[in-house]
């Protein structure tokens, strides 16, 4: 099972050439996220949709995109097709990061004419009859969004195999995609992800500090959002020895010392998470050598990078964040705390 994810500007004729794969590809099937989009519409309030300028934007609308790929490959198996714009890496990283974590692996293709044939296509897009001011709304959705799509393609054209179809009709596009995904010329994409829970876990974590007492926090690329080093205990493995272990995996650097324990947090299981136990070490102040050794972002990171506990309050999630202070306050002390939801107790 796979996914062949065609990104590309609005207009670039990603359905169109999806259509066309389909018929290229044996054993394959069209899903374009648009319908759940579409859907959305009659299940949300009008308000909530309200708030949103973009489908996309709605966390329900990713996780749905990932659900239903994945059902889709579990009931049909095969080659799915997926014509769908992502312009936004986080977006990326936490769609193509479910997928990981169901085990599908995903060929992203980027279609990519040149901006003067972009705009000519769509000037010359058919618009359905029945839709209200459709002309002008549709076209000028896809102007607005030449500029959004040309400060991604920084990220875009690494991640993605990009086809040149300037001179290319949707049929000679999906050749090329055909025969790219069949060489893997467009492989798999790099991105990782362990199995998503299905009951509590235990996971740990590791701050680790500058000279200057900043805090290392990391940018992993399979969900959105600063996080701390570390990652789910495995079975039989010790949580302060997993969070070594994840520090070693993510940064390159070895801690030759257990780390201490600052904070146990208990985090409430929320749908479509089951929470757990959140555990929060002391991994120590590095030397400026260490940090000038940190690995550059890999498969799993896009970024790192140290900070102040204001500045990490605008990158962690409330309950992350609320968990970080109180570790703080915890290696202040020299005592370890006990947390629900982030909120100390005892």
């Amino acid at each position: 099972m796979v996914i062949v994810w065609i990104n590309g500007a609005f207009g670039a004729g990603k359905t169109a050439t999806a259509r066309e794969l389909i018929e290229l590809i044996p054993n394959s099937t069209l899903f374009d996220p648009e319908v759940i989009g579409g859907a959305l519409t009659h299940l949300l309030p009008p308000k909530h949709l309200a708030e949103v300028g973009d489908f996309q934007d709605l966390p329900i609308w990713r996780r749905l995109v990932v659900d239903t790929a994945a059902a889709m490959l579990a009931e049909l198996g095969g080659v799915l097709v997926v014509p769908m714009t992502l312009l936004r890496q986080e977006y990326r990283d936490e769609i193509f990061g479910g997928l990981a974590a169901r085990r599908i692996p995903v060929r992203h293709v980027l279609l990519a004419p040149a901006e003067t044939i972009l705009r000519e296509r769509i000037a010359g897009r058919e618009v359905p009859p029945d839709l209200p001011d459709g002309d002008m709304r549709v076209r000028q959705w896809s102007y607005d969004h030449i500029e959004p799509y040309r400060a991604a393609l920084a990220w875009l054209t690494a991640d993605a195999h990009p086809v040149d179809t300037s001179a290319l009709t949707p049929y000679d596009t999906a050749v090329r995609v055909a025969e790219a995904v069949r060489t893997g010329e467009a492989p798999v994409c790099a991105i990782v992800q362990t199995p998503e829970p299905t009951a509590e876990t235990v996971a740990a974590g590791v701050l680790l500090f500058d000279a200057d007492d900043r805090v290392l926090l990391v940018d992993p690329t399979y969900k959105a959002g600063w996080e701390f080093p570390g990652g789910v205990v495995e079975a039989g493995e010790a949580p302060a020895r997993a969070g070594m272990r994840e520090v070693t995996e993510e940064t390159g650097i070895t801690l030759d010392e257990v780390p201490r324990l600052l904070v146990v947090d208990w985090e409430s299981p929320v749908p479509p998470g089951y929470g757990g136990l959140r555990l929060l070490f002391d991994g120590g102040r590095l030397d400026d050598r260490t940090v000038r050794g940190l690995l550059l972002p890999g498969p799993e990171l896009r970024g790192w990078r140290f900070v102040t506990e204001q500045e990490a309050a605008d990158l962690l999630p409330p309950v992350r964040y609320e968990r970080l202070r109180w570790a703080l306050r915890a290696r202040e002390r020299g005592a370890a705390l006990y947390l629900e939801a982030g909120v100390p107790l005892g």
